[in-house]
C-alpha cells in the first residue's frame, strides 16, 4: 500500500517538472533540501491525517485489534520491538499510525514508528507519512525519539525488518533477530524500557510465492534487498468482487498484542557482554508472550517462534 502511494507521489512530481508547473517542483526541492532532517528529528504528525476516516475503516477491514496486557508507566521512554513483520505491517501502522485505541489503553504515551528512511526521500509521500507518526530508522532518529525528557515518547521498531518479509507466509512463526541487537543497544544508552509486541494474524493477510531458503527465487531476493535496502516479496490475495486472485489483503483478524516492559538501566557504554545479556532476556519475555497468548489467537500448541 506504501509502495503504490509511494509510487503515486513520485508520477505526481514527474508531472509537475515535465508540465507547466515546473516551478512548483523546484520550489518544493528546496523546501525537500531545507526539511531534510526532519524525519530525524521527530517528524510533523498532525492528528488531522491520522483521524482520517478512511483509517477507521482500515482498521475495521481485517479487523485490526491492540491488545493490552500490562500498564505502561508514561514518565519513562520505552523501545517496542515490534514482531512479525509481514508483507504489509499492518498492525503497526494501524495501531500507531493513525488514531486507534492506543492513546486510550496507554495515556501520556506518544508513539513513533521508525521506517527505512529511504522513503523519505520521495516528493510529497514524506510529508504524508511523516504527518502520520513515521520518523526515519536511523540511529539519530531513535536516539532524538529516546532522549525526551520526562518520558511519554514510544520507539516503534519492526525489529526483523525488510530481510523477515521474505518469510511472511501464512502460518509461519520465523523471526529475524538473533543478529539484530541494535535496538538493544540504543535501548540500553537511553534507558529506554524495552517491550516486546506480537501481532498475531500479520502473516495471514497474503500468500507469497514459495521462496525457501537456497532456491533461486529467494537468492535474487535477498541480492536486491541488499542493494536497494528492501525486499520485493512476491505475494497476491484477494481482488475486490472475487476471492481467487488479487492484491488487497485477505480479511483476517489482527491481533497486536503489547507485552510487559523490561527495566533497562542507562549505561552510556554497554558493553557487548551486557548486550547480549539484554538481548537473550528480550527473546525470552517475546517467547513468552507468544506462548501465553497464542492459543487465543489460533496457533496450535505444539507451534512455537523460531529465532534466526
Amino acid at each position: 500500500f506504501l509502495s503504490l502511494v509511494a509510487e503515486f507521489c513520485c508520477g505526481f512530481f514527474v508531472i509537475l517538472i515535465l508540465g507547466n508547473f515546473w516551478f512548483l517542483a523546484v520550489l518544493y526541492l528546496l523546501w525537500l533540501y531545507l526539511d531534510w532532517e526532519t524525519p530525524c528529528a521527530g517528524g510533523r504528525r498532525c492528528q488531522w491525517v491520522r483521524s482520517w476516516t478512511v483509517w477507521k475503516y482500515f482498521r475495521e477491514y481485517f479487523p485490526i485489534h491492540l491488545v493490552k496486557t500490562s500498564e505502561l508507566n508514561p514518565n519513562h521512554n520505552y523501545l517496542l520491538g515490534f514482531h512479525p513483520h509481514g508483507v504489509l505491517v499492518a498492525g503497526a501502522f494501524g495501531n500507531f499510525c493513525t488514531d486507534s485505541p492506543f492513546k486510550n489503553l496507554f495515556p501520556g504515551l506518544t508513539p513513533y514508528l521508525h521506517i527505512m528512511p529511504i522513503w523519505f526521500g520521495c516528493p510529497f509521500f514524506r510529508e504524508y507519512i511523516m504527518c502520520a507518526g513515521m520518523v526515519s530508522a536511523s540511529k539519530e532518529s531513535v536516539s532524538h525519539v529516546l532522549n525526551n525528557e520526562g518520558g511519554g515518547h514510544a520507539s516503534v521498531i519492526v525489529i526483523g525488518g525488510a530481510e523477515e518479509s521474505l518469510n511472511a507466509h501464512p502460518g509461519s512463526l520465523t523471526l529475524n533477530i538473533l543478529k539484530r541487537k541494535g535496538f538493544i543497544k540504543m535501548a540500553l544508552k537511553h534507558g529506554a524500557h524495552l517491550v516486546p509486541v506480537f501481532s498475531f494474524g500479520e502473516n495471514e493477510l497474503f500468500k507469497q510465492v514459495a521462496n525457501p531458503k537456497g532456491s533461486w527465487l529467494r537468492n535474487v531476493q535477498e541480492k536486491l534487498q541488499k542493494m536497494m535496502g528492501f525486499a520485493l516479496p512476491l505475494f497476491h490475495a484477494r481482488g475486490v468482487f472475487q476471492y481467487s486472485f488479487g492484491l488487497i489483503p485477505y480479511r483476517q483478524p489482527i491481533h497486536t498484542v503489547v507485552g510487559s516492559p523490561i527495566p533497562v538501566k542507562q549505561n552510556l557504554n554497554p558493553t557487548t557482554e551486557e548486550i547480549d545479556q539484554l538481548h537473550a532476556l528480550y527473546l525470552q519475555k517475546l517467547k513468552k508472550l507468544f506462548e501465553e497468548h497464542k492459543s487465543n489467537y489460533g496457533i496450535p500448541a505444539h507451534k512455537s517462534l523460531i529465532f534466526e
